[in-house]
């Protein structure tokens, strides 16, 4: 079962532009909730202590993401080493092994076989049998145990060897995980990371091509957050793992093999913080984990096409960045989603309800979402590509809008 799944490798020489895409990192914050006095290596290279977030302060109509104001400062130019992006997981994930000896791995062939797509290699002959636990094919019970195992005190990491097999443990993860908190008057906090490969992939049929973000979004208590490179990959993974709250961390099938240079300092990114990839003044485009790629593609076309598109990841799914959201809307007063998301109940529609309940009056146009057909994915290698968002459609959007 394990063995069935092979990362598609995605070359540097792509047709998107990496150095754009890859290297624009905003500076990462400590989560504001964190305590404690500890030191933050921000993107351009300063030492920080204590770093809270000003997150909670109001909106401001003319504070706007200038394009000097952002971090564009190439990565290449620190130290850092170059890694692949299940290997930043890794990477993330022992260091928080070595720093908490309450931290542990559980799921499917995640011990000495290394996980299906090798984001535990190496673990378990370091940490031992009982810190990274092989589970038998058994979700809703492992999820449950990893659960159990948070109220007690430790910090587990359940894996889902593919994240369409988690709905065998969607009670676990909605009556439980995201409800206990709550439910026990807050006298157990559940500080769990369920985490797993997803989306459409190459050709693996329906059920191992799910989406499940428009699953779990509505399941109180929960925390999702996406990565779509090896820089933000390990700063979430390891700030998922040092949060008191459950959250869900979304990994896509076809981005474990995309390689970056990362920094050699520990760093940690924000879970409820948005990254602005592009700035732009046109059109503010929304989107995450593989669409990214999709997206930049299209802004190198809409670029020559005399369009100054705004592209923004929003990597945390649950809550919305809506103070970086916002002043893009304010500044650009059209907005594009694209998704890899299903169209209806997705993540694209409750991002739509939000923009149009805070920010309307700063829009120019009606939101445009680009989402995945409402169909099964197909086997078939061209079918699978028509039930997904394309470059040439955004382009074809930003045009619409943009008239």
């Amino acid at each position: 079962m394990a063995s069935i799944f092979q990362p598609a490798a995605i070359s540097s020489s792509a047709s998107f532009d990496s150095k754009k895409l890859i290297f624009s990192a905003p500076c990462p914050r400590f989560l504001s909730e964190k305590k404690g006095s500890f030191f933050m290596v921000r993107s351009d290279g300063r030492m920080s202590t204590n770093g809270i977030s000003s997150r909670a302060e109001k909106l401001v109509t003319n504070a706007v993401a200038a394009k000097a104001d952002t971090p564009a400062a190439s990565a290449t130019s620190k130290s850092g080493h170059e890694l692949l992006l299940f290997e930043a997981l890794r990477e993330g994930l022992e260091e928080e092994m070595d720093r908490d000896p309450r931290v542990c791995v559980m799921g499917e062939d995640v011990g000495h076989y290394g996980g299906s797509y090798k984001v535990t290699k190496g673990l378990a002959p370091k940490f031992g049998d009982l810190r990274v636990l092989d589970t038998p094919i058994a979700e809703n019970s492992f999820t449950g145990m990893g659960i159990g195992a948070a109220m007690t005190g430790l910090r587990p990491v359940i894996e889902g060897m593919n994240m369409g097999f988690l709905l065998l443990a969607f009670n676990q993860i909605s009556n439980n995980c995201g409800m206990l908190h709550y439910t026990s008057g807050g006298q157990f906090t559940i500080p769990v990371v369920i985490r797993g490969p997803g989306g459409v992939g190459r050709q693996l049929g329906a059920e191992h091509s799910q989406r499940l973000e428009s699953y779990f979004q509505s399941i109180p208590g929960i925390q999702m957050v996406a990565c779509s490179t090896p820089y933000n990959a390990k700063g979430l993974m390891k700030a998922a793992i040092r949060s008191e709250n459950p959250v869900i961390l979304f990994e896509h099938v076809l981005l474990y093999n995309l390689k970056e240079k990362i920094p050699d300092e520990e760093y940690i990114c924000n879970l409820e913080e948005a990254e602005m990839v592009r700035p732009g003044e046109h059109v503010t485009i929304l989107t995450y984990s593989r669409m990214r790629y999709h997206v930049m593609q299209a802004a190198k076309t809409l670029v020559n096409k005399g369009y100054d598109p705004e592209v923004i990841d929003i990597r945390s799914l649950k809550p919305f960045d809506l103070h970086t959201i916002g002043n893009s809307v304010k500044k650009t007063h059209r907005v594009l989603i694209v998704e890899e998301c299903m169209r209806t109940g997705g993540i694209g529609a409750s991002l739509t309800a939000a923009i149009n309940e805070n920010f309307q009056d700063y829009l120019d146009a009606p939101i445009v979402c680009l989402s995945s057909q409402d169909v099964p994915t197909p086997y078939a290698g061209t079918l699978e590509e028509f039930t997904i968002v394309q470059p040439a459609q955004i382009v074809t959007a930003v045009e619409q809008l943009c008239r």
